[in-house]
């Protein structure tokens, strides 16, 4: 994979500020899968409860997709570069936390603050790299390498789970991010331009609209991480969803009276924003289905141990990678509608492939056919859709037009894992019956897969929205020097059309 250079930066220091950047998005990937493996020996040991576990994982997502909005657009106030500093600060010293934590609710607790480092951490690195490289070809590349870059945290998260849990114990999945964040922080100065002089600071910051958004987002995907463990009819369920809903309808009408607002709704004008953001939204929601069940099925059904089940992802993740470095070519040949599109296509068929190989007496390698597919279109999809999100968008709105991407995506993440869970716990005799068969369980995770399937089935029908393009995404029109691609709130191209 080409690695692009960045204007006003030499080629050498364009490659290692890119290699810093992806090396963040590795951190924060690696801890989303690192702590799965060893949720059974921090129950045992802590002391969490069977249906109380899930809250070492659910703590973070809440904090994690509740501040994501409040992160980018810190990040275009404060400064991308300073904002990326501290939240490398707090992951490292929440990771310190969790892996010294002797109670449940310190582990919980840390895992929180752990979300919010994620959630000014990501925004910030996207915002780097879309002021850094220019849009076209140049950026597209350095997206393709921060998705290389998350799938490979994946991958690495799920074997490094399985290998440090039985070597050094629960601790170590923590322990693991404090030499990492150091290293990243010791790269910062040397590497990362100064933010730009700040024209307001703080000033007219949006509280109202921050506080009203971090608590709709967070109470939303309290509510449907809560599902699965009180209920979807029990009151804090419906009652988070509900109360979530109503600040963010409340959000909405701040926005439209504010004079700073935390999201211009004139970011909501841009088609291809928006469509990324709905994109994200279902593909991250039935892959993260589709990552709950192809788990059960290793080790409900085939038996694997949790290190085998680790590293049967691996080439699920390895071939996502290459998806990702392939959608460079894809989006410069056939631009942003059809690489989006196709990549959900594929994506889809892959998770219908798997599915149809999941069988009570099946293998691990009949399972490979659909994984090829599903990680080739999962990748292609995953950098088209961030390439979509920052396209046109003025690079004073950059952080918070991907942390809106971002959040669409945690939110996904929580509503597909709900509706999926949801699909396999109401078939009889399935994986949480009291009754359950081997035949149960393969007919549940069978329903739960076509499920998946037809989630990524509806991301493609949305990205066949967007525009055409009469240009390839990597030829951008020619811009003076010195202006962004477009002026906050304009079109850049037919791409960016008004909704």
């Amino acid at each position: 994979m080409t690695v692009p250079a960045a204007p006003g930066l030499p080629y050498q220091r364009a490659r290692l500020t890119l290699a810093l950047l992806a090396f963040a998005q590795f951190i924060v990937a690696v801890d989303y899968n690192i702590v799965y493996v060893a949720l059974p020996d921090i129950g045992v040991e802590l002391g969490f409860t069977s249906q109380s576990i899930q809250w070492v994982v659910s703590a973070y997502a809440v904090a994690f997709g509740g501040l994501l909005l409040l992160g980018g657009r810190a990040s275009d106030r404060l400064g991308a570069r300073r904002v990326f500093s501290v939240a490398l600060l707090v992951y490292g010293l929440s990771s310190l936390a969790g892996g010294l934590a002797s109670t449940p609710g310190v582990l919980v607790t840390a895992r929180t603050v752990q979300g919010i480092g994620g959630a000014l951490l990501f925004p910030a690195i996207l915002k780097l790299i879309n002021t850094i490289y220019e849009e076209g070809t140049e950026r597209t590349q350095a997206l393709a390498v921060w998705s290389v870059a998350a799938s490979g945290g994946l991958a690495a998260g799920a074997l490094l789970g399985g290998l440090l849990t039985d070597w050094f114990g629960w601790e170590s999945v923590f322990f693991v991010n404090v030499p990492l964040t150091a290293v990243a922080l010791l790269g910062v100065s040397r590497l990362l331009p100064a933010d730009p002089p700040r024209a307001h600071g703080l000033k007219g910051f949006d509280l109202p609209g921050a506080l009203i958004a971090t608590a709709g987002v967070a109470l939303v995907v309290f509510g449907l991480a809560s599902g699965s463990e009180v209920g979807w009819t029990a009151a804090r369920t419906t009652s988070s969803i509900i109360v979530g809903a109503v600040l963010l309808a409340g959000f909405v009408l701040v926005e439209l009276r504010t004079r700073d607002p935390l999201a211009p709704p004139r970011l909501f004008r841009q088609r291809t924003l928006v469509i990324a953001m709905l994109a994200v939204l279902l593909l991250v929601g039935s892959l993260a289905g589709e990552y709950y069940l192809f788990t059960t099925y290793l080790q409900n059904v085939l038996d694997f141990s949790p290190l085998q089940a680790g590293l049967a992802f691996l080439p699920l993740t390895v071939i996502s990678m290459v998806g990702g470095a392939a959608a460079v070519t894809l989006l410069t040949r056939y631009g942003l509608r059809t690489t989006m599109a196709a990549g959900l296509f594929v994506g889809g068929v892959g998770i219908a492939a798997v599915t149809a190989g999941v069988s009570v007496d099946g293998s691990y390698p009949a399972l490979l056919p659909g994984l090829v597919l599903w990680g080739i279109g999962g990748g292609v999809a995953f950098t088209a859709v961030f390439v979509a999100a920052s396209a046109g968008v003025a690079p004073a709105e950059q952080g918070v037009a991907n942390a809106l991407a971002s959040t669409f995506q945690q939110i996904g993440t929580a509503l597909g894992l709900a509706v999926i869970v949801a699909v396999v716990t109401a078939r009889p005799h399935g994986p949480a019956s009291l009754d359950a068969t081997a035949t149960g369980v393969v007919d549940a995770l069978r329903v739960g897969g076509w499920v998946s399937a037809a989630i990524c089935a509806a991301g493609t029908v949305v990205a066949l929205a967007l525009a055409r393009t009469p240009r390839p995404a990597g030829q951008p029109a020619a811009q003076p020097a010195g202006q962004p691609a477009s002026a906050p709130g304009e079109p850049a191209d037919p791409q960016h059309q008004p909704v």
